[in-house]
């Protein structure tokens, strides 16, 4: 399982819904969502129409319209959303629970190929069908707020500046590359002792 370009955007544009509907902005328009994430805006347009599509995410018309989600955070996981738009999660068919498809293999039953896949696949489903939407925008507010990083809408909507790089807090040097520990688990469990 390879999660899409077109996955990570639509992953990406529900976690900033989530985080706007955190911080007070009821909507969201598309404009902001792209520059905010750097991501094309017709591409995102057609995501978005997506996820209308599909239920979890809705919008308003007009001068001061825009995106929210269609339903609380807490009750969208991150499993469905990438078998939405990547499909099922299994590295292989004759795993798949959605997408069932025989392989080639003899004898099934007893392939260790298959088996092993089994468990890829059931290691991937377990995390991604056990965060919601808002653990992730949990953990996001979580490490902005302890790095001084500016939370994303928490202004109203300013004009658009597309040569502009998305800002951070004053002074804050920020790494696009995560270190081993910087998980979503370990920031979810990590302020608990156990």
């Amino acid at each position: 399982m390879k999660v899409s370009k077109k996955g990570e955007y639509a992953l990406r544009a529900l976690i900033d819904l989530g985080i706007a509907a955190e911080v007070g902005r009821p909507l969201i328009q598309v404009t902001e969502l792209a520059d905010s994430e750097q991501i094309p805006v017709k591409f995102l347009e057609q995501i978005m129409q997506l996820l209308k599509g599909s239920g979890l995410v809705e919008s308003r018309r007009g001068k001061y319209g825009g995106y929210h989600l269609a339903r609380p955070a807490g009750m969208i996981t991150i499993g469905q959303v990438v078998r939405l738009i990547d499909g099922p999660l299994a590295p292989i068919g004759c795993v798949s629970q959605t997408a069932y498809e025989k392989c080639s293999c003899p004898d099934e039953t007893h392939c260790g190929l298959r088996m092993l896949m089994l468990d890829v696949r059931n290691a991937i489903a377990s995390i991604l069908d056990r965060y919601s939407l808002a653990d992730v925008v949990e953990v996001t507010l979580r490490k902005m707020r302890r790095d001084g990083v500016e939370l994303p809408f928490s202004h109203p909507q300013r004009p658009v500046d597309r040569g502009m790089r998305r800002a951070t807090g004053p002074g804050v040097a920020v790494s696009s590359r995560l270190h081993p520990v910087e998980g979503l688990i370990d920031n979810l469990l990590g302020d608990y002792a156990i």
